[in-house]
């Protein structure tokens, strides 16, 4: 009976610590801006301690690192480029992602992706 209640407990403990970085690895999104035809970005994310996310972007603009936040399945991220300021705000779901975002000069729209089935 012990040795039950120790592997729940370390499984539960597992799933914990998974469902805690959930975000981490790389995703690829596809992006309207202003209901136009938009383009795709690369994210890595990286999820740290107190619910900080950090990583990178990829995409037209260039390459620009990010920093959000992340609290449960709700993330938001923000990153500085020559259009301006650029910002995600989105709901998680297993292996998807998708949300608003705010693309400062170039106007506001959506986004969608999926994470890397390698990750």
């Amino acid at each position: 009976m012990k040795k039950l209640i120790v592997t729940i407990c370390f499984c539960c403990a597992a799933a914990m610590a998974f469902a805690g970085h959930h975000l981490n690895g790389t995703w690829k999104m596809n992006v309207a801006i202003g209901g136009q035809q938009g383009g795709t970005a690369t994210f890595v994310l990286t999820e740290g301690e107190g619910g900080t996310l950090s990583g990178t972007y990829s995409g037209a603009l260039g390459t620009e690192n990010i920093k959000g936040t992340v609290k449960g399945s709700e993330m938001e991220f923000s990153f500085d480029s020559q259009a301006g300021k650029i910002s995600y705000k989105g709901t998680v779901s297993g292996t998807t992602i998708k949300g608003s975002c705010s693309y400062g000069q170039l106007g506001a729209g959506t986004f969608e992706g999926e994470k890397s089935a390698a990750e």
